[in-house]
């Protein structure tokens, strides 16, 4: 009898892993002679052909240099394959960059005023849940704080991929102010090649450029191309942050893309990809601001708990940056 309970729990989990859609939207096949990679998408995604990588970026991961663009396979209504730079795009769907600014899965701008030393929801979902740590300043006079995302912890299952920036005292491009942490253990991420580890699902963690610049990807649930900069000089004088001249105050600049989000999912970023959604930023003003400070603050980066959350944590496992 417990063996039979034990094959029908297995057969339940391999049909929730099916349904959930734990899938790459392609295959790759051989690439064409000129050494061009290829894939062929599924035909479930809208894009029943094979699609070739263009000349001028004809690998989906650069091999002589990391800041060259890479090959972008788009199996959705587009169809096509493109070459894209692999950094945020600051401007483009699902980024949080800047001050810090979002802008949401409708395409809309907005930014978030957050508190320093404050944790919020970025996205919260059945399955997955993104905390952002923010640090921040706020010159005498001042009735709010200037904040910028400093870590970032990607939760799922009972797993937590923290990704922070390191303070540095004095920015150099030269030296590596990025961190990624996998359940509370630092892990190294060669310059060639990537690193990859997983439990349930893949995790995959590359360097696009040799400092600073990484993409991680979780499987089925989300790819961020993320970049660790400072505030610099003439950027504290013209936006009058009055940042102290022992801290850069690096932070991280992020573009996400989810993968299988629900119609009800949360958070900052996450209302933003339901159906229904209608954005309540004032569109036309310099700087439209959303708000739910309250409705996203969460205990801790390592929390899944806020007032409109929906992640459930498997474990009480618990990190620290």
């Amino acid at each position: 009898m417990g063996k039979r309970i034990l094959v029908l729990l297995f057969v339940v989990v391999l049909i929730s892993i099916k349904v959930a859609g734990y899938e790459e939207d392609f295959d790759d096949v051989s690439p064409s002679k000129t050494g061009q990679e290829r894939a062929s998408c599924k035909v479930k995604k809208g894009c029943s052909k094979t699609l070739v990588c263009p000349a001028q970026c004809p690998t989906k991961k650069p091999k002589q240099n990391k800041k060259n663009k890479g090959c972008h396979i788009d199996c959705s209504g587009k169809c096509e394959a493109t070459c894209k730079w692999r950094k945020p795009n600051c401007d483009g769907y699902g980024s949080l960059c800047y001050d810090p600014r979002f802008v949401g899965g409708d395409g809309v701008m907005f930014y978030f005023h957050g508190a320093k030393g404050g944790n919020f929801a970025i996205i919260s979902d059945n399955n997955l849940q993104i905390n952002a740590h923010f640090i921040g300043t706020r010159p005498q006079g001042r009735t709010r704080d200037f904040t910028w995302v400093q870590a970032l912890n990607v939760m799922f299952d009972e797993h937590n991929l923290v990704i922070s920036a390191n303070k540095v005292t004095q920015w150099s491009p030269d030296v590596d102010a990025l961190t990624v942490r996998w359940d509370g253990k630092q892990m190294d991420i060669p310059v060639e090649g990537e690193t990859e580890w997983g439990s349930e699902r893949k995790v995959q963690v590359e360097r696009t450029d040799d400092k600073n610049s990484i993409r991680v990807k979780v499987e089925g649930l989300v790819e961020l191309n993320i970049r660790v900069r400072p505030i610099g000089k003439n950027e504290n004088l013209v936006h009058k942050y009055e940042l102290p001249e022992n801290d850069a105050f690096a932070h991280l600049e992020t573009q996400f893309k989810f993968n299988n989000l629900s119609d009800l999912v949360e958070g900052i970023l996450g209302k933003t990809y339901r159906p229904d959604y209608v954005s309540s930023a004032k569109v036309g003003v310099p700087m439209p601001v959303m708000g739910g400070e309250d409705k996203y603050q969460t205990p801790s980066l390592f929390s899944p708990l806020c007032r409109a959350c929906r992640f459930q944590i498997k474990s009480s496992a618990v990190a620290a940056i």
